[in-house]
């Protein structure tokens, strides 16, 4: 569904990828895991095309997209639901389920589509006419996903979506990220949170200074000395 091969990207003269490559598969979860600054953000963005490589290639469905511009990518099916989850405050719930559909051609389909939404996030029914700005952090956070499957991709990136929140919303989210590749999405989970990413992911990579340092399956990762010892702390 999705593959970077050697993807270089710089900030000025500061080079912050490093010939990344990596791939995600349909129905899979596939986590990138490393602390913070390490480049998991500018690899989403620069997948999304927020930020433009400068050599290598991203390839969507058999495409080379990387001219391709951000609007094109979502028409695509490559969806980022963002770090912080920049949901629009003021707007109400559904307000901002909505401004998930903006691109959506099938307008006719949208109220259909939220109220399957609202059974797979039954907490923003309940706030469906509530400002999103005066939710919780989970609900929030919650409303950022749903905001982001509105659009009906194909591939979700989801940027850090367990920052900040307690353990139960964290499982929930775990819970949601393998119900969504169960139906065939394929996920791509950037987390500094590296014991849920790896729980949840079928496979995963590491990423430190900008560069893919180890890959494997989850739980392969999860039993190699190094990520225990620095991103597990056991």
């Amino acid at each position: 569904m999705l593959e970077l091969s050697d993807i270089d990207v710089h900030y000025g003269k500061n080079q912050v990828l490093k010939r990344v490559g990596l791939r995600v598969n349909d129905g899979e979860v596939v986590a990138l895991v490393g602390a913070n600054a390490a480049g998991k953000t500018t690899t989403l963005r620069t997948i999304m095309g927020l930020k433009r490589s400068t050599s290598g290639a991203i390839v969507f469905d058999s495409q080379t997209i990387n001219d391709a511009t951000t609007a094109a990518r979502v028409h695509h099916g490559i969806v980022l639901v963002p770090e912080g989850r920049q949901i629009f405050p003021k707007f109400s719930v559904a307000e901002n389920l909505l401004m998930g559909a903006y691109h959506r051609g099938d307008r006719n389909r949208v109220d259909g589509d939220i109220d399957a939404l609202f059974e797979l996030f039954p907490r923003l029914r309940e706030r469906r006419g509530q400002k999103a700005g005066s939710m919780s952090g989970g609900e929030q956070q919650m409303l950022a996903i749903a905001r982001g499957l509105i659009a009906k991709p194909r591939c979700l990136l989801l940027d850090e979506p367990t920052l900040g929140l307690a353990p139960l919303i964290v499982q929930e989210i775990a819970r949601i990220v393998r119900m969504l590749a169960g139906k065939g999405m394929a996920i791509l989970l950037a987390e500094q949170n590296a014991a849920m990413a790896l729980g949840v992911a079928d496979r995963a990579y590491v990423l430190e200074t900008g560069r893919v340092s180890l890959e494997g399956t989850g739980a392969d990762l999860t039993r190699d000395e190094a990520v225990r010892r620095n991103y597990l702390g056991t």
